[in-house]
């Protein structure tokens, strides 16, 4: 037995919140296609391409996405993303790790020192600010996300916080002030504002944020993160993957010691 929590537009689809799916050790993308099926025919569409699957509260896209296996008496969370365009906001678990991710009109006046603000005035929440250039996409940023805070659990971080190793797996380097000059915040430079913490403070964070917010994700970084990280066409095309890039950039940050 499966149990499928449906969060926020993913109950509309079911007109529930909860359903319990009599089935075992089957794939994610086997059991979307079965929820498909039983999708009443009169419910909202569930766009399964843009929807965000955790396995008991872990991000299945650090797992083998949707090839990932869904044993007996797990709880599959489905939560969709976008609703009707980009969103300026998500609000997601990873390891029950709350997570708030906007992104961050770039301007003169901000620079390293909105951060420190932002940490002074939320003492509760944990921030880290990651040049937009630097992001290729939402499950990229998730992948390492994922990888900082399974290495805070295990506790074989990269540095003595969890907000720097975030960091420095985004840069690829193990040096902090490489990692700060290059994909950290800079002035005019959009960049994704990653808060962790209790969502109950995302409220009052957001509206602080929200007229400096714009929708998320809109650029394409390829041609940028390859040509930074010396990431070649051979290089890319040696990877047996749906995602060659995403999946070399997790690998690398994967990889430091």
């Amino acid at each position: 037995m499966i149990s499928v929590k449906l969060i926020g537009g993913a109950k509309k689809s079911f007109n529930s919140s909860h359903l319990e799916i009599p089935e075992s050790e089957i794939s994610i993308q086997e059991l979307l296609d079965l929820l498909l099926k039983l999708k009443p025919h009169n419910a909202s569409d569930l766009d399964v391409e843009n929807i965000l699957i955790a396995i008991n509260g872990s991000d299945s896209s650090a797992m083998n996405g949707k090839s990932t296996i869904v044993h007996d008496n797990d709880i599959v969370s489905i939560i969709p993303v976008i609703h009707g365009g980009s969103p300026k906001k998500l609000i997601f678990e990873i390891e029950k790790k709350q997570i708030q991710i906007v992104e961050i009109r770039g301007q003169k006046t901000i620079d390293i020192q909105f951060i420190d603000d932002l940490r002074k005035k939320y003492p509760k929440i944990k921030f880290q600010a990651i040049s937009s250039r630097f992001i290729l996409n939402l499950s990229h940023l998730r992948k390492i996300l994922s990888l900082s805070i399974n290495a805070e659990k295990n506790n074989i971080l990269l540095s003595n916080k969890l907000e720097t190793d975030i960091l420095m797996r985004f840069a690829s380097t193990l040096q902090i002030s490489n990692a700060i000059s290059s994909v950290g915040i800079k002035p005019t430079t959009n960049f994704i504002l990653i808060s962790i913490g209790n969502k109950n403070n995302f409220d009052s964070l957001y509206s602080d944020m929200s007229s400096l917010c714009i929708d998320l994700f809109l650029k394409n970084n390829n041609l940028f993160i390859k040509k930074y990280f010396n990431i070649s066409k051979k290089h890319v095309d040696a990877v047996y993957s749906k995602t060659p890039l995403e999946d070399i950039l997790v690998e690398q940050a994967s990889v430091l010691l």
